[in-house]
């Protein structure tokens, strides 16, 4: 990311998926169905990397890790070309983190072209067309801040309609508890998934070990878990736990692609 988040700690149609509001502090899952008599490898957990585009700290990192995880680029930086064709090539999915409004922080930490309020209907639908184009081989999208415009239907409506369109996914990484896009998504039809936990929304190693702590225990109580990490001032600091943390992950779930998560995803390309 070009700066901090803001928010809650910082912050082909496919029947969506229906989730619970976030949770301020330390993120919980959202009620699920309890999974603790699966198999570690009927659990799956996505491994999502955010702020891809911009040179940041711990890419290099991140695009080592030997676990299948999505790559979420911001569009319109120095690098955001480069780093989707890096993770393609990988393998992995990738995603547009699509710079959105938050309710505090200053513009200049969204990036080019974000997604405010108080644009047009025809404006917001020109930038997310264009972040899309962008972001070579996205195959969904998710939010880059965006606590304000998360929570504003007539936003999310042209947001989430461009994605059905273009066949992509979006992921709600619940930056605010008054998010829309759940209930826009199920209206629209567009594929959803949402965050469970962010590893690193305070920049210590103190905090991401309690994260990873955090994550192991819903992996363990749940089928499906997103958890959320960022290239950037944290970027070695997580990149260094994934690593650490991967192997016991590993005995409670299977690592996937995001992509994996969506309830047909044996239809996907």
């Amino acid at each position: 990311m070009t700066t901090r988040h803001t928010g809650i700690r910082r912050g082909a149609a496919i029947a969506a998926l229906l989730a619970g509001l976030a949770l301020p502090a330390v993120w919980t899952a959202a009620p699920r169905a309890a999974a603790e008599g699966q198999q570690p490898e009927a659990r799956r957990v996505a491994v999502v990397i955010d702020d891809f585009g911009n040179n940041m700290k711990g890419t290099e990192q991140m695009l080592k890790l030997p676990i299948p995880l999505t790559v979420a680029v911001m569009p319109f930086l120095p690098s955001t070309k480069a780093d989707a064709e890096a993770a393609h090539a990988q393998g992995r999915d990738v995603i547009v983190h699509l710079p959105m409004e938050p309710v505090r922080g200053k513009k200049s930490w969204l990036g080019p072209k974000a997604i405010l309020t108080g644009l047009s209907d025809e404006e917001i639908r020109t930038r997310v067309e264009a972040a899309i184009a962008d972001v070579p081989h996205a195959v969904g999208m998710n939010n880059h801040m965006g606590s304000k415009a998360t929570a504003d239907e007539r936003v999310m409506r042209i947001v989430l309609q461009v994605c059905r369109e273009r066949g992509l996914f979006f992921l709600d990484s619940r930056t605010s508890y008054k998010t829309v896009v759940p209930k826009v998504a199920k209206e629209l039809g567009v594929p959803l998934l949402q965050n469970d936990v962010f590893l690193d929304d305070v920049y210590t190693h103190q905090h991401v070990s309690r994260q990873i702590a955090v994550l192991k225990e819903i992996v363990g109580k749940h089928e499906k878990t997103v958890v959320i990490g960022h290239v950037g001032p944290p970027g070695l600091i997580t990149s260094s736990a994934l690593k650490a943390a991967a192997p016991s992950l590993q005995t409670q779930a299977r690592f996937v692609k995001l992509s994996e998560l969506l309830p047909s995803a044996g239809a996907l390309p």
